[in-house]
């Protein structure tokens, strides 16, 4: 036998022997995986691994067509097509994602994998990818292939790019407040955000936020009653009013002295259109005793009753601000690091903070109470002193406290605010606050065409999370079957029976409460607190009102008059 054969048959030898290695480590691998890896594979209710939704996420993004990417939703944002939108997104999409889109129902939890989070997810994704994944589905996964014409996959598309804004009911937030760089910044101004956030800014800049106080020598606009016309209460004139306050219900006059601000004694009604006098009564609100007066409001700065509401990085050594008004960085801190290196990290953005800590950014100024340490610098103050954004509000104020049956200056019986700027106490005491809704998931802090700067007109903004028969109610057959009133009348605004406007800001002039509470007729019977029915039907008695609802058959009589 050649060398040569005798060399092929060894190595024949070898190869066998290492196929057969190979067979028997994979039969080897393969009753390893039967015997401890198949057992649960099927398993729905385990959580995928990083590696895999990572890849998965990747070849999600790059499995759209080109062509079918870059499509643009053809529909315009009007209100029929988001109520279509809604309609559907309810129908079809909200049993799984929920209501907000965050994915967390009952049916969500149990599928593999879970749905995502849409804001975080939609934010990555054009309009035609939306479009493309709707219509045909997600393969391995629980969404299915929609065979919706296209007019109606464009509306939902349309809708999930605004799907309501709840906060993260976590104790830590989503995005931590800004760090590092963002803790030396300094304040820049409103003006210095336009840079780059310019049609933000020139929506914000019209609002009444942005004009709290001005200058009538810089805004003789910004006056509203006629200076000239003699009245009893006017006692000062225009020239002794160093800065206007307010525009919407009523306007208040501070004059300069020495380095502080003092509000003269008369006021204007703007609805009214009559003058008043401007007064805090003494044994009314908390600080009176501290500032007693001979009835002119002469020994009551608004230094420390007002100005840090009024303005951006009130310095209460010196009575200086940083910007007059409710500027950009009164809700997103400090923002000169964020100017130079514009960046998510070194900026707050309310919108990212947990439920708590975003509430607190409106609560600070929108809430009856007072600091946790006073006084400060032998003042008494009226506002949070020392709070930001990028900190926890209860560190440094206290919301007043009110006594269950007791009606007082700030509160009714039932702890409903009885009073204006008390927005906040009544919201936190809300279902809608422990479910992580916050104030600007309802309102546009930038500004709106809206009555009171809401994202959309009241009942959308209430429908965008309550249609009938939806997850959170209301469960009736139609708007008209639960409110007992006809479609489009008074009756039939969500906010008439759920934000009665109850709460006094001037004279006979009321704002609406925020408890979302309904306000029975036997409330007022028995707690004197104005009720919802007969804050419209005036000319009606509450046992009227008691009666009406009584014929209510598909609601309580224990709770609905009780």
């Amino acid at each position: 036998m050649s060398e040569q054969t005798q060399s092929e048959r060894i190595g024949r030898r070898r190869s066998g022997v290492a196929i057969a290695a190979i067979g028997l480590a994979a039969v080897a691998l393969a009753v390893v995986l039967y015997f401890e890896a198949l057992p649960g594979l099927s398993i729905a209710r385990s959580e995928p691994s990083g590696i895999e939704v990572s890849i998965a996420t990747w070849l999600l993004r790059h499995s759209v067509p080109a062509a079918e990417r870059d499509r643009q939703n053809p529909l315009t944002a009007d209100a029929a097509n988001a109520a279509a939108g809604r309609e559907l997104f309810r129908q079809k999409c909200e049993s799984c994602h929920a209501y907000d889109g965050s994915g967390k129902t009952v049916i969500g939890a149990g599928t593999y994998p879970r749905p995502p989070d849409l804001k975080g997810l939609l934010s990555e994704l054009s309009d035609g990818e939306i479009f493309y994944h709707i219509r045909n589905g997600i393969r391995n996964t629980a969404m299915p292939a929609w065979n919706l014409p296209e007019q109606e996959i464009w509306q939902l598309v349309a809708y999930v790019r605004s799907l309501p804004q709840i906060a993260s009911m976590s104790g830590e937030s989503s995005a931590a407040p800004a760090t590092g760089d963002a803790a030396l910044s300094s304040y820049i101004g409103s003006k210095a955000c336009g840079d780059c956030h310019q049609e933000v800014f020139d929506r914000w800049s019209k609002t009444r936020m942005a004009n709290v106080v001005r200058d009538p020598r810089e805004h003789p606009e910004a006056v509203i009653p006629d200076f000239s016309k003699p009245d009893p209460l006017l006692t000062f004139g225009l020239d002794d009013v160093a800065l206007v306050y307010g525009s919407g219900w009523k306007q208040r006059y501070f004059k300069r002295s020495g380095n502080d601000y003092y509000p003269l004694a008369a006021q204007w009604d703007v609805q009214n259109k009559v003058w008043r006098r401007y007064h805090v009564a003494d044994n009314t609100d908390w600080w009176t005793p501290f500032y007693p007066d001979a009835g002119d409001n002469s020994q009551r700065p608004t230094g420390p009753l007002c100005d840090g509401c009024h303005s951006v990085g009130f310095n209460v050594e010196n009575n200086t601000v940083a910007e007059w008004n409710v500027g950009c960085e009164r809700c997103h801190g400090a923002g000169s690091s964020h100017a130079e290196h514009p960046s998510k990290d070194n900026i707050v953005n309310p919108a990212r903070l947990d439920y708590v800590r975003a509430n607190d950014t409106c609560i600070q100024c929108h809430s009856q109470g007072q600091p946790l340490s006073n006084p400060i610098g032998g003042k008494y103050y009226d506002w949070p002193v020392g709070y930001t954004v990028d900190k926890r509000l209860a560190d440094f104020w206290k919301l007043e406290e009110h006594t269950l049956g007791e009606t007082t200056f700030t509160h009714f019986p039932d702890g409903t605010a009885h009073k204006n700027r008390m927005q906040g106490n009544d919201f936190v005491q809300s279902l809608m606050y422990e479910r992580g809704v916050t104030c600007f998931s309802c309102h546009e802090p930038h500004g709106s065409s809206n009555e009171a700067s809401l994202r959309e007109p009241a009942n959308a903004v209430c429908g965008a999370c309550h249609g009938v028969n939806s997850q959170n109610g209301p469960h009736a057959p139609s708007i008209e079957a639960h409110t007992h009133h006809q479609a489009g009348s008074p009756g039939s605004e969500c906010v008439a029976c759920h934000m009665p406007k109850i709460e006094q800001t001037i004279a006979d002039v009321n704002v609406s409460s925020h408890t979302f509470r309904f306000v029975t007729p036997s409330h007022t019977q028995k707690l004197k607190i104005p009720n919802a029915c007969n804050v419209c039907h005036k000319d009606q008695s509450t046992e009227w009102a008691s009666t009406a609802i009584a014929s209510w058959r598909d609601r309580s009589i224990w709770r609905m008059n009780n």
